[in-house]
């Protein structure tokens, strides 16, 4: 099996700071890690569910794809990021069942992590995020 675990849904938020004050009042969470991801133009804040996270995430520039996603579905759940021990090997994998990638080759995302991207019309639906640690 290729996938490990979930690593986070993402969910996209108009504004970072009043979504995290929600999960603060209705959950008693807190933010774990926190980061600005300049090359993708977005801010996240990142709250642990068990061995997983909820990522809370908005755009910092117009041009960034959850800005656009905002900006045309607004405010929800964005993708799914599954956890692989080899993001590369994952992705060959996907394309053999017929998916499409965003990211031809992993490059490097939050907290240190190798991800790849897998576009929703070759994935059920659903924007797909391989995170290796």
């Amino acid at each position: 099996m290729i996938l490990t675990e979930i690593d986070h849904v993402a969910i996209a938020v108009h504004d970072l700071e009043q979504a995290i004050f929600f999960y603060e009042s209705a959950f008693g969470a807190s933010v774990l890690h926190r980061e600005v991801v300049e090359h993708d133009g977005v801010e996240e804040a990142l709250i642990r569910v068990a061995d997983s996270y909820v990522q809370l995430t908005t755009g910092t520039r117009e041009d960034s794809p959850i800005s656009k996603f905002l900006a045309k579905r607004g405010e929800g759940v964005h993708h799914i990021g599954y956890r692989v021990d080899d993001c590369a090997a994952a992705i060959e994998s996907m394309v053999a069942a017929g998916a499409t990638p965003i990211d031809a080759e992993p490059r490097p995302g939050s907290r240190g992590t190798t991800v790849a991207f897998i576009h929703p019309k070759g994935a059920l639906g659903t924007l797909i995020e391989l995170v290796q640690e």
